[in-house]
């Protein structure tokens, strides 16, 4: 799912204290890079290190530069205006120079003023965009947090992904969301949240709609969770063969990144809590450089080198 930030946003974020001095009609203009950058050498006519659609920012040094050097000022604030930006931001509450006002209003790039220091600034935007530009998708399914462990449940509708998420909150685990849920991706991370309208509400066939909230408390849901196993639940068919060893892993790859994947079998009998609950705990154990099958293995081979050698 591709997305962008207009710079119209970044006006709502209140912890970035912003307010627009001209170019409004600019608003609109997209963002689609999560990094912000400075003007620099720009300044002063060398617009290399200027991108488009990013957000340009100037601090108390670049404000006091184009004050003190009425030469160069024109040609600066042309170099900056020139490269394009998505909008310009100038932070402390400084006053912009009138030519960049100008400038800004009669190219319609958004000029923005933040009460924030530079630093304090920059953290925060990138932070924010960041989170909102990373590449994502969104699944159906059930993702829960299981003894640490982001599981993803998916299926067909009615296979019971919500009855057994349901299972899970009664055991003590938590609820990240039902339905839709957003997948987003940061840095070689998997991260995702409830994406519909259902937030910490399930529906559950029979019940209706619950709120797992409400009724097991705020320690039963959580807002986000890094993905770890996609649990893949599916009914019965004995013309399939399913993984009795677990010697090989099976990933699935989510937005160009691979993510350990489970197939679970449903029929009568068998509790799926309690087999998601220990895929959680082998998981675990995994990641600690523990893997119980090839263990198994290796002791098995070595078993039978040992009784060849006897035989010999």
């Amino acid at each position: 799912m591709s997305t962008q930030i207009t710079v119209g946003e970044l006006l709502e974020r209140g912890e970035l204290g912003v307010t627009v001095v001209a170019g409004v009609d600019g608003l609109e203009r997209a963002v689609t890079v999560p990094r912000i950058q400075k003007p620099g050498l720009a300044l002063t006519g060398w617009p290399e290190q200027l991108h488009a659609n990013r957000v340009l920012v100037l601090g108390g040094t670049e404000i006091d530069y184009l004050n003190d050097h009425e030469p160069a000022r024109k040609l600066g604030i042309e170099t900056l205006i020139a490269s394009e930006p998505a909008c310009v931001v100038v932070c402390r509450s400084l006053a912009p120079p009138d030519e960049l006002r100008a400038a800004a209003e009669a190219h319609d790039v958004p000029l923005l003023v933040s009460s924030l220091v530079t630093a304090d600034f920059i953290a925060a935007v990138t932070t924010w965009m960041a989170e909102r530009l990373a590449p994502s998708t969104e699944l159906h399914g059930v993702l829960m947090d299981v003894l640490g462990i982001g599981v993803l449940m998916v299926g067909k509708s009615g296979i019971g992904k919500s009855e057994t998420a349901l299972d899970l909150v009664v055991r003590g685990h938590r609820l990240v969301g039902d339905d839709v849920i957003r997948i987003r991706r940061q840095g070689k991370q998997l991260s995702g949240r409830g994406a519909g309208l259902l937030g910490h509400h399930m529906e559950i066939r029979g019940l209706g709609i619950i709120n797992i909230k409400d009724l097991f408390g705020i320690s039963a849901v959580r807002e986000a969770k890094v993905l770890d196993v996609i649990v893949e639940l599916h009914e019965w068919d004995a013309s399939q063969e399913y993984d009795r060893l677990g010697f090989d892993e099976v990933t699935e790859t989510l937005l160009d990144v691979p993510v350990t994947k489970l197939r679970l079998p449903i029929r009568p009998g068998r509790n799926i809590a309690t087999l998601i609950e220990v895929a959680a705990r082998n998981q675990l154990l995994k990641a600690q450089g523990i893997h119980s099958a090839r263990a198994f293995r290796e002791s098995l081979n070595r078993a039978m080198a040992a009784e060849m050698d006897a035989v010999e």
